[in-house]
């Protein structure tokens, strides 16, 4: 027993060579099990913030004018009560800040001449200055829609102090900002300027400030009537 008969081992016993292939085999099985759970198809992926899909990440201060002292992106749209929004042109978003705490940061896209301030219709500018909402279109063309108290008083001020705008004109538009209502956007100012959905890949609007559309449904359900929104450079 055990001893080789011919070229066939002795039954009982195994063949050393055999043996150590096996074992490298099992060694090569194992430490590819092991290099494969570190993917994510082997392992848990980690559950993503619900309220950080259409937030920029991450987020940086403004270069200017910071208006919070605090940051949470996770913060839930339900609890804010205090919303002021602030769109900076040239860095291309708009943060949403209740009580110091900025709780959403969007990408948005503007209009094709984004740079100045709005003077006349047809400008393609976005307005700067600090506005309100005063109309919200839950079946805007582009979506949803916030509307914007463009022209301001100190454009129409200043459009009829140079003999832009009549008397008349002038006052309908004081009379709507006072009745916190959309101003007249039939005169040389243009008007008629809206944060809505749409996408903002590109500035391609006519001077509003476009967003995504589910960055848009959660503006929406959080602004009122008369939420201050403060536009920079």
């Amino acid at each position: 027993m055990g001893e080789r008969i011919g070229n066939r081992a002795a039954p009982g016993r195994a063949n050393p060579t055999r043996l150590v292939v096996f074992s490298v085999l099992c060694l090569i099985c194992t430490l590819f099990v092991s290099s494969c759970s570190s993917f994510s198809l082997f392992s848990k992926s980690k559950k993503s913030s619900r309220y950080s899909k259409w937030n920029i990440a991450p987020p940086e201060p403004p270069k200017t004018d910071v208006p919070y002292r605090d940051v949470n992106l996770n913060y839930p749209l339900t609890a804010v009560y205090a919303p002021k929004i602030y769109v900076y042109k040239g860095e291309r978003r708009l943060l949403l800040v209740n009580d110091q705490t900025l709780v959403r940061d969007y990408k948005v896209g503007l209009g094709p001449n984004p740079n100045g301030d709005k003077f006349m219709k047809g400008d393609g500018r976005t307005p700067e200055g600090d506005y309100f909402i005063c109309a919200k279109n839950p079946q805007s063309k582009f979506y949803k829609s916030l509307g914007l108290s463009y022209p301001s008083n100190k454009h129409a001020e200043q459009a009829y102090a140079c003999g832009y705008i009549s008397r008349e004109d002038y006052e309908r538009i004081m009379n709507a900002l006072s009745c916190r209502n959309l101003p007249p956007y039939d005169t040389v100012l243009g008007g008629a300027i809206f944060i809505h959905g749409g996408g903002c890949r590109l500035d391609w609007t006519e001077g509003c400030v476009a967003l995504y559309n589910g960055a848009m449904d959660e503006l929406f359900d959080v602004v009122s009537i008369g939420t201050p929104v403060h536009i920079y450079p």
